[in-house]
């Protein structure tokens, strides 16, 4: 049980963390285009366009973080009967 525990806080931790850092990268890789935000705002759509494919960034930084995760409580050197 203290080995789940582990996993899954380690899990959870390590792909908020992914999260969060894949957002600052995103953010700072963004380039506004000025001349649809124009033409956006001169017809009041609230239509919101994102490029890229977020599922395939979701999935492989949760596989990513549950790899890692596995690997913690190994090298925490978890006692696997108790």
């Amino acid at each position: 049980m203290k080995k789940y525990m582990i996993f899954a806080v380690s899990f959870v931790v390590l792909f908020s963390l992914f999260q969060f850092l894949m957002g600052l990268f995103l953010t700072f890789i963004y380039t506004p285009d000025m001349e649809l935000a124009w033409s956006a705002s001169a017809t009041l759509s609230h239509k919101v366009v994102l490029k890229g494919d977020s599922f395939f960034f979701t999935f492989f930084f949760a596989f990513l973080s549950a790899t890692i995760a596995y690997f913690i409580p190994q090298k925490l050197n978890i006692d696997h009967n108790k």
